[in-house]
Parts: structure tokens; sequence; C-alpha cells
């Protein structure tokens, strides 16, 4: 490998090797990488969910309301599993949302002590804009792959992460 293709987990591999040859530091080299893609990742779709006056936990709950369809209503707890965040952090979620007036919260008809959450106009005008500004950068991040790449790529990392799931 020359000089020029070699990237920052590279020489920390090399460092190791030099140091402890008798570790095999293969696995550390992957998952160095994926843990510094993923890095790079959130940083450039953080850039574009601020564009829009969101975090990646704000788009998280307004994605997932857009993505349940027509009429864009969720209970908490449907919010919950879709998320995987804790009842406290999903309160707070929904908490500022409702303060920028990017959600609503509704009386549960099928449960007089629940609430039901809901996109307002201006959230699903919100969530719509975001969500095409991030499937562009989605686009533009993997266009230094080509497609077969991309889709083996995809394929490698379907098996692993189905390991974990």
């Amino acid at each position: 490998m020359e000089e020029l293709d070699k990237d920052h987990v590279d020489k920390i591999l090399a460092q190791w090797r030099r140091e402890r040859p008798e570790l095999d530091v293969s696995a550390m080299g992957l998952l160095g990488r994926l843990a510094r893609v993923r890095a790079h990742v959130a940083g450039e779709q953080e850039k574009i969910f601020s564009d829009h006056g969101l975090t990646s936990a704000s788009f998280d709950v307004l994605a997932t309301l857009r993505r349940s369809g027509p009429p864009f209503q969720l209970s908490p707890g449907e919010l919950l599993a879709a998320t995987m965040v804790t009842s406290g952090t999903m309160t707070n979620r929904i908490d500022q949302l409702e303060k920028a007036g990017l959600v609503e919260r509704l009386d549960n008809p099928e449960d007089r002590r629940g609430v039901i959450i809901a996109l307002t106009p201006e959230g699903l005008k919100c969530i719509d804009a975001a969500a095409a500004a991030h499937v562009a950068n989605q686009q533009r991040l993997v266009a230094g792959l080509e497609p077969a790449e991309r889709e083996a790529l995809n394929a490698l990392l379907r098996k692993f992460l189905a390991t974990f799931e």
C-alpha cells in the first residue's frame, strides 16, 4: 500500500504492530474506521439539521412522525419504540418540539388518560424540507463510491449489523 493510500487508522495499527506484534489488531482497524466514518457522517448530518433549526434528536422524532403517514400522529410509546430512547429523553424532545411549534399534544381518543403526538402544519413543512436536504446530503456523502461499491458495502454492513440485532 502506498503512503498516499494510508489513513489515520493505518498509522495507529502500525504502532500497535510495532509495539505488540503478537496482537491481531485487524478488527481494531475495521471498527476504528467504522467509528471514524460514523463521526464524520454525524458531523455532516448535524450541519444539515442545524440549517433547518433541528438537531439529530429532533429530526429523529419529526421524521418518525412523518414516516408514519397521515395523520402524522403517534403515541409517546410508539415514538419510544421507533427511536429507542428513554421515556424521559423522549418527553424532553417532545417538550422542545412543542415549544418550537413543530408538534402538538392531542388527547388520545382511545385512552382518555393518554396523549397523541402530532406534527403541526409547521412541523410537516419543516421535516419535509429537512428530509429532502438530508437525503441530498447522504447522496453527496456516498458519491465517492461507485454504485457497485455502495451495494457491496451495504450488504457487508447489513450482515455485520445482523450479528447485533
